[in-house]
């Protein structure tokens, strides 16, 4: 039997809330300055901004406003416009301020 494509969303999206629980169990513990930039250096890599968990997300949203773009019956951006700002949203707004934390927690440790 053939797997529909609502149920591949769904089974991806459960490994991804499975990751995410895992990540939140690290933090849970003890846990220093260095290490959790380290970790928040992850979800945004500054340096490789496409290799971040935060671009990552925003990449999926622009799809999804990309796939809704082709359906909206006027064009007008009705469907497809608040897609693209939530992309916007998540690399501007999330991953900046998280780059901002992780410069405070441990400034020394930017790469060059």
């Amino acid at each position: 039997m053939t797997r529909t494509r609502l149920d591949r969303v769904r089974a991806s999206a459960g490994i991804v809330k499975l990751a995410i629980q895992q990540i939140e169990d690290d933090l849970g513990g003890e846990i220093d300055a260095r290490e959790l930039a380290e970790i928040l250096r992850e979800f945004h890599h500054e340096g490789h901004r496409q290799d971040g968990v935060f671009d990552s997300l925003a990449q999926l949203l622009t799809v999804a406003a990309q796939a809704a773009g082709r359906i909206e019956p006027d064009r007008d951006g009705e469907m497809s416009c608040p897609l693209h700002e939530a992309a916007a949203l998540v690399t501007d707004n999330a991953g900046l301020q998280t780059y901002y934390a992780t410069r405070a927690l441990d400034p020394q440790g930017e790469p060059e």
